[in-house]
C-alpha cells in the first residue's frame, strides 16, 4: 500500500499562490496517474487536476484551469500542485491520489493522502 502525504496548505489572501506537494512513500508502479481532489464540509468531493506519471500529461477541472498547475518529480515520488490567483472558494481540503487512469473519476484512484487544508480568505 503506498501512503502519500500531502503538505503546504495554509491561510492565504485572494489573489495569492500556494504550492502543494503529495510525497509518495514509494515509487507507484502500478499507477498511472496522480490526481488532486478537494473538498469542503457537506459537499462531494470534487476533481482538481490529474498527471500521468510517465509523459506528464494533464488535465484540469474547469474551476481551476489557468490558475492551477500539477506537475511531477519522478525522482522524488512527489506531486505539486501549484495554485495561484486563489479565491475564496478554492477553501477546502486538498486531497492527493494514485491513479490507475488518467481520470477525473474518483473510482480510478485506490490511495488516498490525508489531506491538507486551504482557506483562502477575502
Amino acid at each position: 500500500q503506498v501512503q502519500l502525504v500531502e503538505s503546504g496548505g495554509g491561510l492565504v489572501q485572494a489573489g495569492g499562490s500556494l504550492r502543494l506537494s503529495c510525497a509518495a512513500s514509494r515509487r507507484t508502479f502500478n499507477s498511472a496517474a496522480m490526481g488532486w481532489f478537494r473538498q469542503v464540509p457537506g459537499k462531494e468531493r470534487e476533481f482538481v487536476a490529474t498527471i500521468n506519471w510517465s509523459v506528464g500529461s494533464t488535465y484540469y477541472g474547469d474551476s481551476v484551469k489557468g490558475r492551477f498547475t500539477i506537475s511531477r518529480d519522478i525522482a522524488k515520488n512527489t506531486v505539486y500542485l501549484q495554485m495561484n490567483s486563489l479565491k475564496p472558494e478554492d477553501t477546502a481540503v486538498y486531497y492527493c491520489a494514485c491513479g490507475n487512469l488518467l481520470t477525473v473519476l474518483e473510482s480510478h484512484y485506490y490511495s488516498w493522502g490525508q489531506g491538507t487544508q486551504v482557506t483562502v480568505s477575502s
